[in-house]
């Protein structure tokens, strides 16, 4: 029986039912989905746990989902980063971003679990 690797997905957001809940959904169809509530904690693990796949909320208290990226991308540099946000203020970080020469992709906020697993599997 062959094993099947499961993708590992790391889920960040400051609103820890979000963040546990996407985690779960991701759980119940194929991913190994972990979740944490602030950017420093995204590093921490993303170090640790080497994920496939970083999901993240941009606007977060301590360190937002952008910074958090561009740090996790230093040392995994072919992790995939998706990030989402529900505010305006998201655009500003991500021209902020872009100027310095980071690209990441954007969903808006609420995003529905069929709309993520089409985006993640597509």
């Amino acid at each position: 029986m062959d094993v099947v690797t499961r993708r590992r997905v790391l889920v960040v957001d400051d609103e820890q039912v979000i963040a546990d809940t996407l985690a779960k959904i991701l759980d119940l169809n194929g991913y190994e989905a972990s979740a944490v509530y602030t950017g420093t904690a995204a590093v921490e693990s993303a170090r640790s746990l080497q994920p496939d796949l970083i999901i993240s909320d941009v606007i977060m208290p301590d360190m937002d989902g952008i910074q958090a990226a561009i740090s996790i991308r230093g040392f995994l540099p072919n992790c995939k980063i998706l990030l989402f946000s529900g505010q305006a203020a998201t655009a500003d970080l991500l021209e902020n971003a872009r100027a310095q020469g980071h690209e990441f992709e954007i969903l808006g906020k609420p995003v529905h679990p069929s709309d993520l697993l089409a985006k993640l599997r597509g």
